[in-house]
């Protein structure tokens, strides 16, 4: 492994986030090499890292898992109030964090992944990536409010306008919306400047990952191929 950051090797191998990672540092239970550990030093698989007397070890591979987070799970690492958390209801055996939130009141696919590489590329926004949600509000749409949302509103409490995005009707009170950007809570938000009340929203698609069967609550690693892809799409190499 190439010299990387302190904080992101103690994130690569799941003590905690980078965030928490530098508190650890300035705490002073992180040693590299015997010595008492600086914030922004580099590190290698050469330097032997502990935190709090455990030898770490980086992993030589990395996971990612589609789950369909149920409604009222929240995605957050920090909130100790937040009651269902996502990180806590998956369970799984090796730290892993999501890519790209959910809000509470929505359901659906998140990505989870021990691979800060991986999440970096797929959140930023310049790449574009698809998400697609299933969108029902309160009442039937109307074409010119479809339209709108296509072309892209101004979200007055974000000083910004979203991007152009794609809409199919598929009901009379139901959309399937494919966007490419991330806001806070972005379709309820550009719902309201129509007037639409959201009364549920599933993510069923992320890039080239399908919701597929998946019920509320369950996970699944991701398939070789389905790896591979994703991967490819972000610009990046599948660690193996």
């Amino acid at each position: 492994m190439e010299a990387v950051r302190l904080n992101k090797y103690l994130a690569a191998c799941g003590v905690c986030s980078r965030r928490d990672a530098d508190k650890l540092i300035e705490e002073g239970v992180v040693f590299v090499n015997g010595e008492k550990a600086q914030t922004g030093r580099k590190v290698s698989d050469a330097d032997v890292v502990t935190v709090r007397g455990k030898t770490l070890h980086a992993p030589q591979n990395h996971v990612v898992l589609a789950y369909y987070k149920p409604r009222d799970v929240v995605c957050t690492e920090r909130d100790a109030h937040a009651g269902r958390i996502v990180t806590k209801e998956i369970g799984y055996s090796r730290r892993v964090t999501y890519a790209g939130r959910l809000d509470k009141d929505s359901e659906g696919l998140l990505l989870l992944t021990d691979d800060g590489a991986l999440i970096d590329a797929m959140m930023r926004a310049r790449n574009g990536h698809e998400k697609e949600y299933i969108v029902k509000s309160g009442r039937k749409w109307e074409e010119a409010a479809i339209a709108n949302l296509r072309e892209g509103v101004y979200l007055e409490d974000l000083g910004q306008t979203t991007r152009p995005c794609k809409i199919e009707q598929i009901g009379d009170k139901t959309v399937k919306m494919t966007l490419t950007q991330g806001l806070n809570r972005q379709i309820r938000r550009m719902c309201k400047t129509q007037g639409y009340e959201i009364k549920s929203l599933k993510r069923t698609r992320v890039m080239n990952i399908e919701l597929g069967n998946l019920k509320p609550g369950e996970y699944r690693e991701l398939t070789e191929a389905e790896r591979t892809a994703l991967y490819g799409l972000c610009g990046l190499e599948p660690k193996q």
